[in-house]
């Protein structure tokens, strides 16, 4: 792809699922990737693992609902690596429970990582992007935030936010040259997927379900997802802007 040569990326979440294959595909485009994770360990796995065949990654334990300690890991990232270019705002957390059966914790905790963790990231990062006039803003929503989802009303909101944030910086940004678009999966493979199968009476019957409602005729795996991301971070989707892209499987189709 064109332009990520070089090009600084910070991927949140990067300590497992989509956004680790996220980090190792930037590696396979020869972008330099900082890996934010709260969990530092997974973290720095995943920069290893680049360091490893090559490519060029640091990792970082940032807790993305604060804000202070954001801002100090965006400063550390650019001290070690250079100027942000990309940001992939991937970090996410779901419960699967009925609305009813949430309470106010809940929601705070939600909202707290889908939603206030991408204000943190993207309010330390684009300052630097604006004055240089050039960035790339990759958010990792969902389809549930497109359509809605049974037992993930907070969550949802929180991902309809993210759709809704991204047009309204795409707007306000286009003069600085900064692009913003949303990728929502569908039904993926994932640590978060496996922990909602466990609380099914039958957690095989419940995938095989899901599974024959996709048109594609599988789940999603973490790897069918960076295609997507390192595309609208490159050049060659210049021209692209306050666009959101279902990459389901086709379980979602509209226009």
């Amino acid at each position: 792809m064109l332009g990520l040569k070089d090009k600084i990326a910070i991927v949140t979440g990067g300590g497992g699922g989509i956004g680790t294959a996220t980090c190792q595909r930037f590696a396979q485009e020869q972008a330099k990737i900082a890996v934010f994770d709260i969990n530092e360990s997974a973290a720095l796995a995943t920069a290893q693992a680049i360091t490893n065949d090559g490519g060029e990654a640091k990792a970082y334990r940032v807790d993305l609902t604060d804000y202070d300690a954001v801002k100090a890991g965006v400063g550390k990232a650019q001290s070690d690596l250079g100027p942000i270019d990309i940001l992939v705002n991937n970090a996410g957390w779901d419960m699967f429970v009925p609305f009813l059966k949430t309470a106010p914790e809940h929601w705070e905790k939600l909202i707290a990582i889908n939603l206030k963790g991408a204000l943190n990231m993207l309010h330390a990062t684009l300052p630097g992007m604006v004055e240089r006039k050039q960035g790339r803003v990759v958010t990792v929503s969902s389809d549930s935030g497109r359509v809605g989802s049974s037992g993930e009303a907070v969550y949802s909101a929180c991902k309809a936010g993210l759709i809704a944030l991204s047009k309204t910086l795409a707007r306000e940004h286009a003069r600085h040259a900064i692009t913003f678009n949303v990728v929502c999966p569908g039904l993926t493979e994932t640590a978060m997927f496996d922990e909602f199968l466990e609380g099914a009476k039958d957690p095989e019957k419940l995938r095989e379900a899901y599974r024959r409602a996709i048109p594609i005729g599988r789940i999603g795996v973490p790897e069918d997802l960076p295609g997507a991301i390192c595309f609208l971070s490159s050049d060659d989707a210049a021209y692209i802007t306050g666009q959101v892209l279902s990459v389901s499987g086709g379980l979602t189709m509209n226009g």
